[in-house]
C-alpha cells in the first residue's frame, strides 16, 4: 500500500540530509520531490499545489531544534500536512441512543459496495451490536444473493424482499422489521451504476427520504485515483453523504484518493477494505496512514489486530512456554494460524517501523515457506509435534514426514534444527517482553511463531545499515531461522 509514494518521499527526505539547516534554497529540490510524489501518486493538482505550499511555509519558518537533523524536522512538517489532508482525526460511526442506527451505503458499480457492507456489518457485530443488513440492490445479478451469502458467512441478518418491489419500499420494510426486533444498527446496500447518472441519484434520494439515515457512507474504489474525491463531491452535492470507505487498499493503489477526498469533497474517509476477506476493514487514522506513507510504520493498528485475536489466556500460556523453552510444533502451527487472522505476511511486517523498504518477493518467498513447513508438521503425528526431540533422536521419523510432505529428509532435518535454534532464541527474547502473545521476533516487537525473521534478514537492497562491500551469503535451503 502506498509503496511508490513512500519512495518517492523518502527521494523528498534525502535532498535534506547533510544540511546544516532548512532554507528557501535546499528545501526547493525537497519540495519538487514532494510534488512530484503527489502528482504521480494521482493526487488532485489543486490539492497538491496547497500541500506544497502549506509544507515550504511551515519548513522554513521552523526552527530546528538543537539535536534534530533538517530532513528529521522536514519529515515531521510532511507528516503533520498528510494528517491535515486526509482529515485530522478519526470520524467514528455515528451512534444513537434511540437504536436502530441507520446506515445508507451507496457507490458506483464495481466499487466492492455489498461486500464493504458486510465487512461494517461484521466490524459493527464484533463490537457487540445486533445488525440487519437489507438487500436493496435490485438490478445487478446475484447482488442480494451475494449479501446473503456473506450473511450468513458472517452470522449477520439480512432483510430481502426479492427484486420486484422498489428500492425504497424494501429499505423501508427493512427499517420496521428493525425497530419492531431490536436490531441497533441497519445496513442498506443499494444498487450501483457505472457512472453518475440522474436515475441513480434520483432514486438514492428516494431511498435516503424513505429511511432518513443517519450515515451516507460513499464506498469508493481506491484505484480510481483522484477521481474519487470529484465522485464524492458529486454525491454530496446531490445525496448528503456523511463520509466514504476507501476500498481495495490492498491493490496497486497510488495513494490519491486518500490524500484527495476530505480536501475536495470536505466529507471525512471513515473506513478504509484492506483485502478481499470480509474481516479486512479498519477505521481509518489519519495519522496512522500518514506514519504508513512516510514508512514510519503502524503500530498501534499492529497492536489492535493482536489484540483482537489474542486471548490473554493463550498469551500468557505461550509467554510461559517460550521462557521454559517447551514451545513446540503444535504451538508454531497455532502461531502460524493467527497470523493468517490477522492479514498477509506482507501487510503485518510493514507495519512495523522501519521495515516499510522489505523486498515484497523475500516475503513472499518466506510465505511459500511457511507453507512448506506447515506441511511438513502435517506429516507429524501429534506426539512428534508436541515432542519435536523425538524426531533429533530418530532418523526413520524424519524420513517419512518427509515422503508424507514431498519433501527430501534433508529439508525435514534443516526445519528441526532451526526449530531448536529458534526454541533459544525465543526463551532468551521472551524475558524482554513485547505484545501480548507475539514473542519472538527480533527487533519487531515479537510476531507470532516467526521466531527466526529479524529486521537484519530483511535488509532493503541497496539499503542503508550495512557495507555495500559485504559479502552475499550463501545460498542455502531455508528453515525457520531464514523467515
Amino acid at each position: 500500500m502506498f509503496d511508490e509514494l513512500s519512495n518517492r518521499f523518502e527521494d523528498a527526505v534525502k535532498a535534506l540530509r547533510g544540511e546544516a539547516k532548512i532554507n528557501e534554497n535546499n528545501v526547493e529540490d525537497a519540495l519538487k520531490q514532494v510534488r512530484r510524489a503527489l502528482l504521480e501518486a494521482d493526487v488532485s493538482i489543486s490539492v497538491v499545489k496547497e500541500f506544497v505550499e502549506e509544507v515550504r511555509g511551515k519548513a522554513i519558518g521552523e526552527e530546528v531544534v538543537r539535536g534534530v537533523n533538517p530532513d528529521q524536522k522536514f519529515i515531521q512538517v510532511v507528516h503533520q500536512q498528510l494528517v491535515d489532508v486526509m482529515g485530522g482525526e478519526n470520524a467514528p460511526l455515528a451512534s444513537i441512543k434511540d437504536a436502530p442506527t441507520v446506515v445508507l451505503m451507496a457507490g458506483l458499480q464495481g466499487a466492492g459496495k455489498t461486500t464493504a457492507t458486510a465487512k461494517l456489518g461484521l466490524y459493527l457485530k464484533d463490537q457487540g451490536k445486533r445488525i440487519l443488513m437489507v438487500a436493496a440492490d435490485v438490478y445487478r445479478p446475484a447482488a442480494i444473493d451475494q449479501l446473503i451469502t456473506l450473511g450468513a458467512q458472517i452470522d449477520v441478518d439480512v432483510f430481502s424482499l426479492g427484486i420486484d418491489l422498489k428500492p425504497e419500499e424494501i429499505a423501508s420494510a427493512g427499517l420496521k422489521k428493525a425497530r419492531e426486533e431490536g436490531f441497533d444498527t441497519v445496513l442498506v446496500d443499494t444498487a450501483g451504476r457505472l457512472q453518475i447518472d440522474t436515475a441513480m441519484m434520483d432514486e438514492m434520494v428516494r431511498i435516503r427520504n424513505a429511511v432518513e439515515p443517519h450515515e451516507v457512507l460513499l464506498v469508493v474504489d481506491s484505484m480510481i485515483g483522484q477521481e474519487a474525491a470529484n465522485l464524492t463531491s458529486s454525491f454530496h452535492e446531490k445525496v448528503g453523504i456523511t463520509g466514504a470507505v476507501l476500498t481495495k487498499l490492498d491493490g496497486d493503489s497510488r495513494g490519491g484518493a486518500a490524500l484527495s477526498i476530505k480536501k475536495i469533497s470536505g466529507q471525512p474517509i471513515k473506513f478504509i477494505g484492506t483485502g478481499e476477506k470480509v474481516e479486512a476493514l479498519q477505521p481509518f487514522h489519519p495519522e496512522r496512514m500518514a506514519s504508513r506513507i512516510l514508512g514510519m510504520g503502524d503500530v498501534l493498528t499492529l497492536v489492535e489486530k493482536a489484540q483482537k485475536e489474542v486471548e490473554l489466556a493463550d498469551a500468557e500460556l505461550m509467554q510461559k512456554k517460550l521462557q521454559e523453552a517447551s514451545f513446540d510444533f503444535s504451538d508454531f502451527v497455532k502461531q502460524m494460524r493467527l497470523i493468517k487472522r490477522m492479514g498477509s505476511l506482507g501487510g503485518l511486517v510493514k507495519m512495523i517501523p522501519g521495515m516499510n523498504k522489505i523486498d515484497d518477493g523475500m516475503i513472499k518467498s518466506g510465505e511459500d515457506q511457511l507453507k512448506r513447513i506447515e506441511a511438513m508438521i502435517g506429516s507429524m503425528t501429534q506426539e512428534e509435534r508436541n515432542k519435536p526431540e523425538l524426531l533429533a533422536a530418530q532418523p526413520s521419523r524424519r524420513k517419512r514426514i518427509a515422503i508424507g510432505s514431498g519433501h527430501q529428509s534433508a529439508d525435514v532435518e534443516k526445519v528441526l534444527a532451526d526449530f531448536q535454534k529458534m526454541r533459544g532464541l525465543m526463551k532468551q527474547l521472551s524475558s524482554g517482553g513485547g505484545m501480548p502473545g507475539m514473542g519472538g521476533m527480533p527487533g519487531m516487537g515479537g510476531m507470532p511463531g516467526m521466531g527466526g525473521m529479524g529486521a537484519n534478514q530483511f535488509q532493503s537492497r541497496g539499503g542503508g545499515g550495512g557495507s555495500s562491500r559485504r559479502k552475499r551469503p550463501v545460498k542455502k535451503k531455508k528453515g525457520f531461522g531464514d523467515l
